[in-house]
């Protein structure tokens, strides 16, 4: 399959391998433990009102998370970029499908860069009363503050996602460890709950459940965006995302487990908030303002960990010619400072506007799909590069990697079940971007002229 590739020179200036595990895995967790952690348990009592089942569906997520990462470290270690999704797709499927991939990855990674910026406005305006009716400009200062840091360099990027993860796992890993020491007082509906429906409403309960949980855990792969400035992508790519995903199993693992064992059903179906309400049992009346003050740091590294994410994969798309060449620019510490830049306006773009809802919801139908077809790719790319150097083989192949192509399958459908309009118009939207990927293919094919005609 011919792959194009921009042959002018590229912008002085290269992405800096200096990151190893440790980042690796701070990447992995900053851009996964959000919002989601913090309400889809609530929202997981109200519908299954079973504390077995529940936990079943949190240790099946997780599994099913692990495979995930068991298969996709091996093309993560093969095709090590900055690109991570894009890069894997594009030598899996070919240039248009790779380039759809990207595009729509970095469009839905500032969407979703407004939306946790808002929810961090909304924490911080709790905390301190002065910032109330002003969430929109708290979200805008957070995520220009963010993008100073970036500024300064990977190596600064890199010392901030690890801190403000290691305050996060810390947080959480105390909060399950404060639970478990509370007395044992909590009514017996924690074990269990009456009135559950049995045969298939609780099914098709239970797989709802389970549609949610995996949303949770989305975003444990971040460490594929960085293949260019890890130090041993071969040998810490692997690392990174599979010890990134066990420790993040464990996090939501216990935390959904303490909450049920502290705070029973019933309660934790009602709280809009569980985990503040936990904090306050474990250290009183102010336990809620602590915990939302972990809370606003836990959202600022999400803010950190995705915008890290969407100015790496525009880099490698402008880099790879599908683009301007200006945007893959890279500064004396190492951060892609143009992309970084264009990803942070559109972000704020977002956050005024208002718009990254309906982004999102259009997206998702995509993203999940960018799964399976990275699922896909592994099957793929050992059948058509047998002899292609594999520095990290997937454990379990090939029975791991169907499960994790059958999950992915059966999580496509049940997205589409459940979001018909806007699986819809995601399928437009990919449809729509040929003209464009065919307009962006002549412009490299003119670029690769004018470079051998000099």
């Amino acid at each position: 399959m011919h792959m194009l590739s921009h042959t002018t020179a590229a912008p002085k200036g290269t992405l800096l391998r200096v990151l190893g595990v440790g980042f690796g895995v701070a990447v992995s967790l900053g851009n996964s433990i959000g919002a989601g952690i913090m309400r889809t348990p609530a929202e997981i009592a109200e519908r299954l009102p079973s504390a077995s089942l529940i936990m079943l569906a949190w240790i099946v997520g997780a599994f099913y998370t692990l495979v995930g990462a068991w298969s996709l470290s091996e093309v993560a270690a093969m095709i090590p970029s900055a690109g991570g999704s894009y890069a894997i797709a594009r030598r899996a499927f070919g240039d248009y499908i790779g380039f759809a991939v990207g595009w729509i990855t970095w469009a839905s990674l500032c969407a979703a860069n407004a939306a946790i910026a808002l929810v961090a406005g909304e924490y911080l305006s709790n905390l301190v009363p002065q910032f109330a009716r002003h969430t929109v400009y708290v979200a805008t200062t957070m995520v220009v503050l963010v993008t100073v840091v970036q500024v300064c360099g990977i190596r600064w990027g890199s010392r901030f996602q690890n801190f403000t993860t290691a305050i996060t796992a810390l947080v959480f890993f105390s909060l399950v460890l404060g639970a478990f020491l509370l007395p044992h007082h909590i009514a017996a509906d924690r074990l269990g709950a009456p009135g559950i429906s049995a045969g298939m409403p609780l099914f098709i309960a239970w797989i709802v459940v389970l549609q949610a949980v995996i949303f949770t855990f989305d975003g444990w792969n971040a460490a594929f965006f960085f293949g260019d400035e890890i130090i041993n992508p071969g040998l810490e790519l692997p690392r990174s995302l599979i010890n990134g995903v066990l420790l993040l199993s464990a996090i939501y693992v216990f935390t959904n487990a303490a909450l049920l064992y502290a705070l029973g059903i019933s309660r934790l179906a009602h709280e809009n908030l569980p985990i503040a309400a936990l904090g306050e049992m474990i250290v009183g009346a102010r336990g809620p303002v602590i915990v939302r003050a972990f809370m606003t740091i836990t959202l600022v590294s999400l803010i950190h960990a995705t915008t890290l994410c969407a100015s790496r994969i525009l880099y490698a798309i402008n880099r790879d010619g599908w683009g301007s060449i200006r945007l893959a620019y890279v500064n004396r510490g190492g951060t892609p400072a143009t992309a970084l830049f264009l990803s942070a306006l559109v972000s704020l773009a977002f956050v005024v506007s208002g718009s990254f809802d309906r982004v999102l919801a259009v997206t998702s139908f995509v993203l999940v799909s960018k799964y399976l077809l990275l699922c896909l790719s592994v099957f793929v790319l050992r059948r058509r590069e047998p002899s292609t150097p594999r520095p990290y083989r997937a454990f379990g192949y090939p029975y791991t990697t169907a499960v994790a192509v059958l999950g992915s399958l059966a999580f496509l459908f049940g997205s589409i079940a459940a979001d018909k309009r806007n699986s819809l118009y995601g399928c437009l939207v990919i449809v729509a971007s040929y003209p464009v990927y065919r307009l962006a293919r002549r412009n490299v094919l003119v670029d690769r002229a004018s470079a051998v005609g000099s």
